[in-house]
């Protein structure tokens, strides 16, 4: 399975395109539109997700509820590209019309693409690099990983996320994957914890009256991965090293764990390490889970649990300094809509990013022509566990 997506943040659409995805997948848009949604919301979103109001339309590879087996097209109208219609026009402009354009921006904002961008691709107007290199790009992923998360499900294999830390607030307690599943999105921060909920939104109260912003730690469990997902004999392969770069692929994400993550490099690896047990009725299983359900690039039965870094939003409206690329002189970066905080919301994309890369790998490891085929075979896979 792979896909590839299209479009400005103010152009008129978002079009994904998938193939891969078997036939006689039983989807609706509705079941993806409720991860969209998802998406929009969260605590410290800004006026943006006020404008929009991101639903798919499914525009090939579905009928009458099921898929083709053909690829899919998915697309997200952008509402507010009534207010820039002349700005992002694909018709041709004059010179005159150039050059009196609206909203040329020459002053690149520290931490985005747009400096960068715009050397590497020569772009005097800097707005054809953000446009493209705006989180917007995300509501796209989603929108596959919805439809990834639907295939899961009709396998059993269930996703969930939230969040752990915003801004330095930390939600350090241990919870059961049950709790878990029954509080993710009981409020507003996708945090467990509603005392603790109520300090990361001061945090974020904080960043937003300064004219700053506050990024944070989010956390994907995914439960009923069979075992064998992935492989050793190969860098590529390894599906922990899949799903460490789609995690970091994200906008504004800067790292990426599993399981108990950077703390195993402060202890033993007699404290780390999983032991292996076995049930007769149910097989294989681990005494702990710090290696977050991995061994050797391969699912080992365990949940697995992936750990996302995302750093503060660099749109800040007390801007940093930066160089204007046409005169030279330091001016204050320019100023476009932002969010003080997107931390709730990125629990959701990552959730679908590392749902895409399960989805993924399991199309590889079996024969999934069709539904009826593929549920066969994981189930098949499934007693291998107990039978091995």
């Amino acid at each position: 399975m792979r896909y590839l997506t299209s479009g400005e943040s103010h152009g008129p659409q978002l079009t994904v395109i998938i193939e891969g995805v078997p036939a006689n997948l039983a989807i609706t848009a509705e079941e993806i539109n409720e991860e969209m949604f998802k998406r929009q919301g969260g605590y410290g979103r800004g006026r943006r997700m006020q404008i929009e109001k991101d639903a798919i339309d499914i525009v090939s590879g579905v009928r009458n509820g099921y898929t083709l087996g053909s690829p899919i097209t998915l697309v997200v109208t952008n509402d507010d590209f009534t207010h820039w219609r002349k700005i992002m026009g694909a018709a041709p402009i004059s010179e005159e019309e150039q050059e009196n354009m609206k909203r040329v921006i020459t002053k690149p904002r520290p931490g985005h693409a747009d400096l960068v961008g715009g050397m590497k691709y020569n772009h005097r107007d800097l707005r054809n690099v953000l446009e493209r290199s705006s989180a917007r790009e995300t509501a796209a992923r989603v929108a596959v990983g919805a439809v990834s998360k639907i295939l899961l499900k009709q396998l059993d294999i269930h996703s969930y996320s939230r969040v752990i830390e915003i801004g330095g607030v930390k939600d350090e307690n241990e919870y059961d994957l049950e709790t878990i599943k029954a509080n993710v999105d009981t409020n507003d921060v996708r945090v467990i914890n509603e005392d603790i909920a109520q300090q990361m939104r001061d945090k974020i109260n904080e960043a937003k009256k300064a004219g700053d912003s506050v990024g944070g730690v989010v956390q994907t469990i995914v439960e009923g991965l069979p075992v064998g997902i992935g492989s050793y004999v190969q860098y590529d392969r390894k599906l922990d090293g899949r799903i460490a770069q789609g995690v970091v692929s994200i906008n504004a994400f800067k790292g990426v764990s599993f399981g108990a993550g950077f703390t195993a490099a402060s202890k033993p690896g007699s404290e780390i390490q999983d032991e292996i047990l076995y049930d007769a009725t149910t097989g294989y299983y681990r005494g702990s889970n710090n290696l977050g359900g991995f061994e050797g690039g391969m699912s080992n039965g365990m949940p697995i649990i992936v750990n996302g870094v995302m750093k503060p939003i660099p749109t800040l409206y007390k801007p940093l300094n930066s160089v204007d690329i046409n005169s030279k002189e330091s001016f204050k970066a320019s100023i476009e809509r932002s969010d003080s905080c997107a931390v709730p919301a990125a629990s959701v994309v990552a959730e679908n990013v590392v749902a895409f890369e399960i989805a993924r790998a399991v199309l590889e490891e079996f024969q999934s022509n069709h539904m009826e085929q593929l549920s066969a075979q994981v189930e098949q896979q499934r007693q291998l566990n107990i039978e091995f």
